[in-house]
C-alpha cells in the first residue's frame, strides 16, 4: 500500500541531475564564475592605471606651467629687452610731442591775449562818433508838451464858469446826434424787414407711399400704372414704382409720389386715381412721411 501510495504521488527525484546540467549549460554560454571575479579585477585594474596615467600627466602640465613662468632661454630676454627699449624711445617721442603742442597751445594763448588788449585799447576811439548824436535831444522838447496842455485844458472850465448857456448848446448838440442815430437804425431796421420779407419761406413736402389694387389678376397693371401717372397737378411729382404680390395671382401697384402739402392733399389723390373705375378697385396710403 505505502509503495502504491509514493507512485501516485508526483515526486522530482532526478532534479539535481537536471540542475547540474542547467548549471553547465550556463557555464559553457557564459564562461565560469570565477572568469568573471578575475575579468572584475582587471577592470579595477586598468581604471587604477588610468587614474595614475592622468595623475603623471597633471603633474607633467603643472611642471611644464612653472617652466613657462620661469624665465626663459637668453634669446627670449633678448627679444623682451629690445621691445622694451622700443617702447621707451616712442615714450620719448611722444613726450616730445606733447610739448611741442603745449608750446603751440601757449603762443596762440598769448596772441589771443594781445588781440583782446589791442581791441579794448581801440575801443575809446570809436566812443566819439556815439556822442555827436546830440541832435536826437529833441525829446527834451516833447517832454514840455505835456506842460503846456494842462494849460490849454485848463481853459475850457474858465469858459464854463463864465456862460453856462454853452453846456446846454453842448447837449443840443447831443441830442441831434442821438436823433440821427436813431433815424440811421430804424432805417437799417426796416431795410433788413424788407429783404427777410422778400426771401422765399420753406414749402412744406411730404412723401406719400400709395399701394393702388386692381379688380383681379387680369387687369392690365401697365396700363393702370399708366393712367395714375397720367394725373397732373401742381406740386404732385411721381417717383419709382413696382408691383407687389397680393395672393392668387393678383399684384398690386404701389407707387411713391412728393407733394407739396399747401396744395396736394391725399383726398384729392385718392379722388382722382379711384376716377379710373375701369383698372383701380381702391387706394391705401402705405406710407406718409413729412420732408
Amino acid at each position: 500500500m505505502a509503495v502504491d501510495h509514493f507512485l501516485s504521488e508526483k515526486i522530482w527525484f532526478d532534479k539535481y541531475k537536471y540542475d547540474d546540467a542547467e548549471r553547465r549549460y550556463y557555464e559553457q554560454m557564459n564562461g565560469p564564475v570565477g572568469g568573471s571575479s578575475q575579468q572584475q579585477e582587471n577592470g579595477a585594474s586598468t581604471i587604477l592605471r588610468d587614474i595614475a596615467r592622468a595623475r603623471e600627466n597633471i603633474q607633467k602640465s603643472l611642471a611644464g606651467s612653472t617652466n613657462t613662468t620661469s624665465p626663459g632661454p637668453p634669446g627670449d630676454q633678448n627679444d623682451l629687452l629690445s621691445r622694451i627699449s622700443h617702447l621707451e624711445v616712442e615714450n620719448q617721442n611722444l613726450r616730445s610731442v606733447v610739448a611741442d603742442l603745449q608750446m603751440a597751445i601757449f603762443k596762440l594763448e598769448s596772441r589771443l591775449n594781445a588781440l583782446e588788449k589791442s581791441s579794448t585799447s581801440h575801443q575809446p576811439a570809436a566812443v566819439p562818433p556815439t556822442q555827436k548824436v546830440e541832435p536826437f535831444s529833441v525829446p527834451s522838447k516833447k517832454v514840455e508838451l505835456p506842460s503846456a496842455s494842462p494849460a490849454k485844458k485848463a481853459e475850457p472850465p474858465a469858459a464854463e464858469e463864465d456862460d453856462d448857456d454853452d453846456i446846454d448848446l453842448f447837449g443840443s448838440d447831443d441830442e441831434e446826434e442821438d436823433q440821427e442815430a436813431a433815424k440811421v437804425r430804424e432805417e437799417r431796421l426796416r431795410q433788413y424787414a424788407e429783404k427777410k420779407a422778400k426771401k422765399p419761406g420753406l414749402i412744406a413736402k411730404s412723401s406719400i407711399l400709395l399701394d393702388v389694387k386692381p379688380w383681379d389678376d387680369e387687369t392690365d397693371m401697365a396700363k393702370m400704372e399708366e393712367c395714375v401717372r397720367s394725373i397732373h397737378m401742381d406740386g404732385l411729382v411721381w417717383g419709382a414704382s413696382k408691383l407687389v404680390p397680393v395672393g392668387y395671382g393678383i399684384k398690386k401697384l404701389q407707387i411713391q409720389c412728393v407733394v407739396e402739402d399747401d396744395k396736394v392733399g391725399t383726398d384729392i389723390l385718392e379722388e382722382e386715381i379711384t376716377k379710373f373705375e375701369d383698372y383701380v378697385q381702391s387706394v391705401d396710403i402705405a406710407a406718409f412721411n413729412k420732408i
